[in-house]
């Protein structure tokens, strides 16, 4: 398949580079949601059975993130070898690298929301189609989360940076 060529403005909205980046994000979303139902970790007991570790210990979440983790080296691979992307100007990373107390702080906060809900973001909205009222709360309260980050998001960046 030869790749897109974009040009060098920004794609408006409606276009058709704008258009297959939004095609191909749905659809990776939706093979990541059939691969999360076919392998049961929409279930939260499954979750929380993996995270609990007692005589019902499930170690099905280790084949997972394993497997996850082989897809996600492959396609990292193949992405190194692309100067742009298909669909877009340029790749999108984080420009952050630092291993820092925010960044513990809020992998503890999402480890503790996990252990205690079973669910995180993907998993909870699969599970919210369903109308699964556990994943809808979790979604209530993520929501809630990611709203209060972003209104502090401005006071706290400054309290960093004076140190």
């Amino acid at each position: 398949m030869k790749p897109v060529q974009l040009p060098n403005e920004e794609s408006a909205p409606g276009s058709s580079t704008s258009g297959l980046s939004a095609a191909s994000a749905l659809a990776a979303g939706i093979i990541f949601g059939i691969g999360l139902v076919v392998s049961g970790m929409t279930n939260p007991d499954k979750i929380i059975a993996f995270l609990t570790l007692n005589s019902n210990w499930d170690a099905s979440l280790i084949f997972v993130m394993v497997s996850a983790l082989v897809v996600a080296g492959i396609g990292y691979r193949l992405t190194n070898k692309r100067s742009t992307p298909l669909f877009e100007r340029n790749f999108h990373a984080p420009a952050a690298q630092a291993i820092d107390q925010r960044l513990l702080g809020g992998s503890a906060l999402f480890g503790i929301g996990w252990a205690f809900s079973g669910y995180c973001p993907g998993p909870a909205i699969v599970g919210a189609f369903t109308l699964d009222a556990r994943a809808l709360v979790f979604l209530a309260a993520y929501l809630a989360g990611v709203a209060l980050f972003e209104t502090t998001r401005a006071s706290t960046a400054v309290a960093l940076a004076d140190g």
